[in-house]
């Protein structure tokens, strides 16, 4: 099997699946991953055979993702805000969404100021590690109620040379804030999807993303932007920050709970796709 008919072929295979542009990407993140090349050179050597081992490797990532599989977790890592990170079915995989919140706050921000800052919820640690990377003199801390979403993040943060303090902690407990400093910053893309919106969810998130990362109960939707406003009622300082992604459909009930905790100017604001899907609001 060569490389150009390996490529085919799994892009004929994932028709099924994807539409032709996002099996064609697919397609060429399983190809570099096997074969180690690029585009380019996986052009130029196109009919180059597969060895025996990347043959295999090949029909066991073909296998996995007929069943709905993330490629990302295929390869084993993600990209986001220009930096490639591990990832597992044990932390989300990082969405576009999150790099427009990462800039939202970087905008608001623009001398890269040596601010405290703390990501609740850090999963992989996408939005830390990618704030650290632009403020080097951040004091930069992260929690994560998940032990295995703590190890791959600091692995992430230790790969990327952003050093960051995470905490294993729960936020909905009230030892979360024993050990954490005063903040400039509080930021989060906590768990959002009522129980209810699992049925209609695609199989690549719903079956193969850690459940705890995404679901809340129906009757509750707001229970961790409870929980981490009053998190950052206390550890915020004056004029200190806090930004939520949030569900497209709870934008007005955020913004609402936010203003009758006492915050000062709370915006909400809509992604590139225009859906409300982030919550700016100011510790008076």
């Amino acid at each position: 099997m060569t490389i150009q008919s390996a490529f085919a072929g799994l892009v004929t295979a994932l028709r099924p699946i994807y539409d032709a542009r996002e099996a064609a990407n697919v397609a060429h993140l399983v190809m570099e991953h096997i074969t180690g090349l690029g585009k380019l050179d996986r052009i130029v050597h196109k009919d180059a055979d597969l060895s025996p081992a990347q043959e295999t490797q090949y029909q066991q990532a073909m296998a996995q993702l007929l069943e709905h599989r993330p490629v990302q977790h295929i390869t084993g890592k993600s990209w986001f805000y220009g930096l490639e990170l591990i990832v597992s079915d044990q932390v989300l995989i990082p969405r576009p969404e999150t790099e427009e919140l990462v800039e939202w706050i970087l905008l608001d921000h623009p001398s890269k100021p040596a601010l405290r800052l703390l990501d609740v919820g850090t999963g992989s640690g996408s939005i830390p590690i990618a704030l650290k990377k632009q403020w080097p003199v951040a004091d930069v801390w992260a929690m994560d109620i998940s032990a295995c979403a703590i190890s791959i993040a600091t692995r992430n943060a230790s790969l990327q040379h952003t050093p960051i303090r995470f905490l294993h902690q729960d936020v909905l407990s009230p030892d979360a804030f024993k050990v954490l400093p005063s903040l400039n910053i509080i930021v989060s893309n906590p768990p959002y999807i009522p129980e209810q919106e699992r049925a209609g969810m695609q199989t690549q998130v719903e079956a193969f993303e850690p459940s705890i990362a995404l679901f809340v109960p129906d009757n509750d939707p707001l229970r961790f932007y409870r929980a981490i406003a009053l998190l950052a009622l206390e550890k915020l300082e004056p004029g200190g920050r806090l930004y939520f992604e949030i569900h497209e459909s709870y934008g007005t009930d955020v913004v609402d709970m936010l203003k009758q905790k006492g915050f000062a100017d709370v915006k909400l604001k809509q992604d590139m796709f225009g859906k409300d899907r982030m919550v700016r609001a100011t510790k008076k």
